[in-house]
């Protein structure tokens, strides 16, 4: 199948829910802080815009309830924006608030490596689990490699690293643009840079397979060869 026609086949299954989210997290923000700003500040109209996002989240954690650790994150990510929402400060400072989700998120992504743990392995674990726990299970079996390990945390870091550049250049965008060009812009540069590490992740991911399939048949080869 070529890559016109994966896109589109891709579109057609999924199309109406990047809409419908797009709906949520673009439109109806920026369509409320709008209406809102005038009558009621700033900030009061930011915590408005906030709302849709936040209950998009949770409608579909309870569409997916399940304890693992997919469902931690958006919990958690939740939980902070929830928290964001409280305090004091001006507009860009509650923008800052938000924003603390994805760092927080790419701090656990780095840390999660650094203590050789790395959450790129859980999360595909969890999904694979969600599917089928046949392949779950061999899944899990490839720990014993060195070279997955090695792929698994190198993932990790990397999305660790592109969450938290994402979190930077959204605190110059905070300070740098009106609060209207931000909440256009946000909803692309977070998309855009989960939709850029996913495709690494797919590439990277393709790469170090076929590294370790080549090692493998070298491997029985010349274990084949050495046989008396």
């Amino acid at each position: 199948m070529s890559a016109a026609a994966t896109v589109i086949a891709w579109l057609r299954t999924n199309g109406r829910n990047v809409l419908f989210e797009g709906l949520v997290n673009i439109a109806l923000p920026y369509a409320i802080y709008t209406y809102a700003e005038g009558p009621y500040g700033d900030v009061n109209a930011l915590l408005a815009s906030s709302l849709p996002p936040i209950l998009w989240s949770l409608i579909e954690f309870v569409r997916h309830r399940r304890v693992d650790a997919v469902s931690i994150l958006v919990i958690s990510g939740i939980l902070l924006s929830l928290l964001a929402m409280l305090g004091g400060g001006g507009a860009q400072f509650l923008q800052l608030r938000e924003k603390l989700v994805t760092g927080v998120i790419g701090l656990v992504f780095v840390g999660s490596a650094l203590v050789r743990r790395p959450l790129i392995y859980e999360l595909a674990r969890a999904n694979l689990r969600r599917r089928s726990t046949e392949e779950a299970e061999s899944f899990e079996a490839l720990q014993i490699h060195a070279g997955f390990r090695r792929t698994m945390t190198v993932m990790t870091l990397v999305w660790g690293l592109g969450l938290l550049a994402d979190v930077a250049v959204s605190v110059v965008l905070i300070f740098t643009i009106t609060i209207r060009g931000y909440l256009i812009v946000s909803p692309f540069l977070g998309y855009g840079t989960l939709g850029a590490l996913s495709l690494w992740s797919y590439l990277y991911g393709q790469r170090a397979r076929r590294r370790g399939e080549a090692r493998a048949a070298a491997a029985r080869a010349a274990t084949a060869e050495a046989a008396p």
